[in-house]
């Protein structure tokens, strides 16, 4: 991914839940460096979903999402 598209990506982090923001921020910092393409694409997809709807999904209140994301979601849920 090119320094642009990861800003990008890195932008969209920025919620209204501070909860999420926490969480996202950190994440990033943690493993997106380690993430590959695709995990990363779907994340950028996973973020286009409402604050409340992704927060639920990532403290595990919710499994509301695609089964192709479920990688990136146990991530997020382990970070």
């Amino acid at each position: 991914m090119d320094r642009l598209a990861y800003d990008r990506l890195k932008w969209k982090c920025r919620r209204g839940l501070l909860e999420l923001d926490l969480v996202l921020e950190r994440f990033m910092e943690q493993h997106a460096g380690a993430m590959g393409e695709g995990d990363l694409a779907q994340l950028g997809e996973l973020l286009e979903l409402a604050d409340n709807d992704l927060w639920d999904i990532v403290n595990g209140r919710s499994d509301a999402y695609e089964t192709r994301f479920g990688a990136v979601v146990a991530r997020l849920r382990a970070s």
